[in-house]
């Protein structure tokens, strides 16, 4: 174990060893293990945006064992995925890398407006008997279907470190927040505090896009003297919503984009503080030697870029 790998675990004291222990193997996997540094491949956007926006640019990505050899070849930490997915490959793959399953989804066939709830599709006995170390859970903060969202998951997550696994929050906000200030620097730090308050031990949010959303958040900020200039500078902030960074906070991927802006977009993160990325589209949707290649390049960006200061 590197020092920074037990610095990590030693702000989980509260947890049993067994979720120590999976959050121990996601740190200690891969190119970037002992880093304190995560890679993670999801694959959830066949459930979450369809086969064919999700799959066709890559066609080998239909069948779901090519995601579980993509994350390998990779040297990512781990894979999360829908449970379809991970039961279609978790035998062939048993042991080879960290498992999450994503135990709850959304699908776009439903298009009626109203508080948007994802239905939980898999449960904590489904992560055990695919020997997952960890289940994945999406919130909505400011949708109006929250508070089922968010006692749901403390069923869940409560449920699930019993059993020794670790949990994983998509922390993204939407519903009542128009749909340019879902990714505004001061609702997504209160995106990762929602999720940390609610236990999650690994946290995923979006890069902070903007400026505050909120008059009263952007009045505290300018008080305190807070730099939001770049995205490194967002990202600390946001960092600093999660337990002053006492909880992994890693950052999605997003749409589709140029090997460029995907290189810059990480590095930027990294600056600020955090802790990596679980990044899909712009992996999977690229032919393998291709996505292990920038995979490779955004773990190395990881790997010795941290914070200045």
């Amino acid at each position: 174990m590197t020092d920074r790998v037990r610095e990590i675990l030693s702000w989980y004291r509260s947890e049993l060893p067994g979720v120590q222990a999976n959050i121990y193997r996601m740190l200690m996997t891969g190119r970037l293990a002992g880093t304190g540094k995560l890679v993670v491949l999801p694959v959830d956007q066949g459930f979450e945006h369809g086969p064919a926006r999700s799959f066709a640019p890559n066609p080998a990505g239909y069948d779901p064992r090519y995601h579980f050899q993509l994350a390998i070849d990779a040297g990512c930490n781990g894979h999360a995925a829908p449970l379809g997915s991970i039961e279609a490959g978790a035998a062939e793959y048993a042991g080879q890398l960290p498992l999450i399953l994503k135990v709850n989804n959304h699908d776009l066939l439903y298009t009626a407006e109203g508080a948007p709830l994802p239905a939980v599709t898999s449960g904590v006995d489904d992560a055990l008997r695919l020997g997952c170390g960890a289940i994945g859970f999406t919130i909505y903060p400011g949708s109006g279907a929250r508070t089922e969202m968010y006692e749901e998951l403390r069923e869940l997550a409560a449920d699930a470190k019993a059993a020794g696994l670790a949990v994983v929050v998509w922390s993204y906000p939407r519903g009542s927040i128009p749909k340019e200030a879902e990714t505004a620097v001061d609702v997504v730090a209160y995106a990762a505090q929602i999720a940390a308050q609610l236990g999650a031990d690994v946290i995923k949010v979006k890069p902070p896009t903007k400026g505050p959303w909120d008059p009263k958040a952007a009045a505290a900020l300018e008080k305190a003297g807070a730099r939001l200039d770049t995205l490194a500078d967002r990202v600390k902030h946001v960092i600093q919503g999660a337990f002053a960074g006492r909880r992994i906070v890693i950052f999605s991927g997003g749409e589709a984009k140029g090997v460029d802006a995907v290189l810059e977009e990480n590095r930027q993160t990294a600056l600020g503080g955090g802790f990596g990325t679980i990044m899909g589209r712009n992996s999977f949707q690229r032919p393998h030697d291709e996505a292990v290649e920038l995979l490779h390049k955004v773990m190395d960006i990881h790997a010795t870029t941290w914070p200045e200061g």
